[in-house]
């Protein structure tokens, strides 16, 4: 076994069972160094929107890195990608006179949005708004915030107290929030972190009227109310930029990522609205937060491109297209004795639920022998997240690898 140490991984049982490498990858398919071809079930890790392969982009990056790959922004430096892509994303953010702050991808933007929500209320003279509530089964990335604020204990096991201040309720009640808030006092919480569809925790759709209740609870209590869009920002819900768009919540932040590049390099976004930005951009005022990468010229020159190849070729209808066709086709799959549920109509996102959750990593390796390269999400679900370039017959043949999957992991 050789040097890399895999995300996420029982390493053991990589190193018992081998890599799955990938090569190189064309529109919805992806090549292992053998040549074998699969249908890419999952657009990579959520993230290839604009499908694999697009020379345009690679080119867009080669150029740009001629001129300048990269450059810093502390302070009042900038360079021409990156402060054209902080106005495109403001303008079409859902909310007024948005900000856009850079990240390196996801895991920064939650914990940078966790960040500024505390600062935010020191700076209104509330000092003592730190505590900050997340749902069960959300996933917020990796860093210590992120992890703390998720509701996947699992991701938490063996690290001691990773941040006190953070409490988590109920994936799908209203009430259980507003018992929260009470519980604690609104005074002492900055801020409801809140994935529209619940993504990497098991694709899990909100409940009707969720979204709207919560926001007005957050609204009606002075809590801050962050869109966790890493997933399904950039078109991934469907017919939207953004779920926050699609489901009327006038957050006071959006975290974003994977998508804003289609993956094509690393690069992530917090979008913040005016009114929660504005104290910071008096005269005298420094908040001391940012990175290296704040701003990749690179990065950003690729989400431009990328934006504007959702835009040209409309992939936000697309994506709604496979919104109806994913719920059509993958439903199909809920007839098998090992399948316990299929989740799936908000967006191209949808689940395969396991009846057995140990069924899931041999499912993978079958898929894989079927000719469809997938993963595992939640607690033993397999993960549907295409390119939104998805052809409906594409979507046949994906669902027509699960299907012989299942039945030979039936017998």
């Amino acid at each position: 076994m050789g040097a890399l140490w895999h995300p996420f991984s029982d390493m053991g049982a990589v190193t018992q069972n081998g890599e799955f490498v990938v090569a190189r990858g064309e529109g919805v398919y992806v090549w292992d160094t053998e040549g074998r071809r699969y249908l890419d079930a999952t657009a990579g890790l959520w993230f290839a929107n604009v499908g694999h392969g697009r020379q345009e982009l690679a080119d867009v990056a080669a150029k740009q890195m001629r001129d300048i790959a990269a450059y810093y922004t502390f302070g009042d430096v900038a360079t021409p990608a990156t402060v054209e892509l902080a106005e495109r994303l403001s303008s079409i953010a859902p909310m007024k006179d948005t900000k856009v702050f850079f990240t390196s991808g996801g895991s920064d933007s939650i914990d940078t949005a966790l960040k500024l929500a505390r600062r935010y209320w020191h700076e209104q003279g509330k000092p003592g708004k730190n505590i900050v509530i997340g749902r069960e089964r959300a996933y917020h990335g990796t860093h210590v915030g992120g992890t703390a604020l998720a509701g996947i204990p699992g991701n938490r096991e063996g690290y001691g107290s990773l941040m006190p201040d953070a409490a988590t309720v109920t994936w799908d009640s209203a009430d259980a929030l507003r018992a929260e808030i009470s519980r604690i006092g609104a005074d002492k919480i900055a801020a409801f972190f809140c994935e529209p569809v619940i993504g990497a925790g098991g694709v899990y759709p909100p409940p009707d009227g969720y979204l709207a209740e919560v926001r007005k609870v957050c609204r009606d209590n002075d809590i801050l109310f962050v869109a966790d869009e890493v997933i399904t920002g950039y078109g991934r819900i469907g017919g939207a930029w953004f779920a926050s768009t699609r489901f009327d919540l006038d957050p006071d932040m959006i975290t974003t990522a994977k998508g804003l590049t289609s993956g094509y390099l690393p690069m992530g976004a917090v979008l913040i609205a005016g009114h929660i930005a504005e104290p910071f951009f008096k005269p005298g005022v420094w908040w001391r937060h940012g990175y290296t990468y704040s701003g990749h010229a690179t990065s950003a020159a690729v989400a431009l491109a990328n934006l504007d190849i959702v835009e040209r070729e409309d992939l936000l209808s697309s994506a709604a297209r496979l919104e109806s066709t994913l719920d059509k086709e993958v439903s199909t799959l809920a007839v098998h004795p090992a399948v316990a549920e299929v989740r799936s109509g908000f967006g191209a996102v949808a689940a395969v639920q396991m009846a057995d959750a140990a069924d899931v990593f041999p499912m993978i390796r079958l898929l894989r022998k079927h000719g469809v390269s997938g993963r595992a999400v939640g607690a033993g679900g397999l993960q549907i997240s295409p390119a939104l370039t998805m052809t409906d017959s594409e979507v046949s043949e994906m669902v027509a690898g699960f299907d012989e999957a299942l039945r030979e992991l039936q017998g």
